[in-house]
C-alpha cells in the first residue's frame, strides 16, 4: 500500500498553518494493523531529500502527545508477518478533539 500520493498529498495544509487553530483538522491517518499506534496527520511539508514531515498527533503507543513524525519514520516500521503501518483509507475528516 502507498503510504503517500499525489491526491492525499493535496489535501495536507502546510506545516505551521494550523497553529493558531483551536480544534484543527485531521486530514490524514496512519495505523499500525497488529496492535496499538495511530498517527494522525495535522499538517504536512515534502523536504527537500522527498520524504515528508508531519505535524500530528500520536496515540497508543505508550504516550499520547503532539509532535513531528515523517513519513520514512512511519516506512521503517517493521511488524509481523511482513506488514508495516497503514494508511486509513476509509478515513473521513475529523477534529482533533474528536481522536483525542
Amino acid at each position: 500500500m502507498k503510504l503517500m500520493t499525489k491526491t492525499v498529498a493535496s489535501k495536507i495544509p502546510e506545516l505551521r498553518s494550523m497553529e493558531n487553530v483551536e480544534n484543527p483538522e485531521i486530514v490524514l491517518h496512519y495505523f499500525n494493523p497488529c496492535g496499538s499506534g495511530d498517527w494522525y496527520v495535522l499538517e504536512g511539508e515534502k523536504q527537500e531529500n522527498g520524504d515528508w514531515l508531519f505535524f500530528g498527533y500520536v496515540k497508543g503507543l505508550g504516550f499520547d502527545e503532539l509532535g513531528y513524525f515523517t513519513l520514512n519514520e512511519l516506512k521503517s516500521v517493521q511488524l509481523p508477518f511482513g506488514l508495516g503501518i497503514e494508511r486509513d483509507l476509509y478515513w473521513s475528516v475529523k477534529t482533533l478533539d474528536e481522536v483525542k
